[in-house]
């Protein structure tokens, strides 16, 4: 053989090694991220915002106690209210990553902290991200948590008296 053709065949066997590598990634990559459980406050902070991310404003709207002042009367008029709320909700990122990072837990009152990282793109070279907490309260109300209260993914509105308008 010549050592034309055995670089050939080297380039053909390094591209199938690479396809082979590119589509084991690919397989083993998780999925979609799943809700977790509703016994704890960080499972009910994790599953409303990931209820909000994915846009399924009823299981949201689930985690949010009757007793609020401004309670919505019913899941599309919380979607309503998110929609309306939009600066508060992160809907100008480009990409958002939401995790709980701690809870404080005292009696029937738990305060979470959420870490909330912006990735930005702007162009080749223009691209970055950054970090920043904020905190959301909740209460177990008749057995269960509920979110009273939040910085961020919050409507005002929700905990005035005159409600969202």
């Amino acid at each position: 053989m010549k050592g034309t053709d055995k670089f050939l065949i080297a380039i053909v066997v390094g591209v199938v090694i690479l396809v082979g590598v590119v589509v084991t990634i690919a397989l083993l990559r998780p999925g979609q991220p799943g809700y977790q459980l509703d016994d704890a406050p960080e499972g009910v902070a994790y599953n409303y915002l990931l209820a909000l991310q994915q846009a399924d404003y009823e299981r949201a709207y689930g985690y949010l106690p009757p007793t609020l002042p401004g309670y919505p009367a019913d899941s599309e008029a919380f979607e309503r209210d998110v929609s309306n709320n939009r600066w508060s909700f992160g809907y100008y990122d480009d990409d958002v990553s939401l995790a709980v990072e701690g809870v404080n837990v005292t009696g029937d009152k738990a305060k979470a902290v959420v870490r909330r990282t912006v990735f930005h793109r702007g162009g080749l070279f223009d691209s970055g991200q950054y970090s920043s907490t904020f905190d959301m309260t909740l209460r177990r109300q008749d057995g269960a948590w509920k979110i009273t209260d939040s910085d961020r993914y919050w409507a005002d509105c929700w905990s005035s008296s005159n409600g969202c308008r």
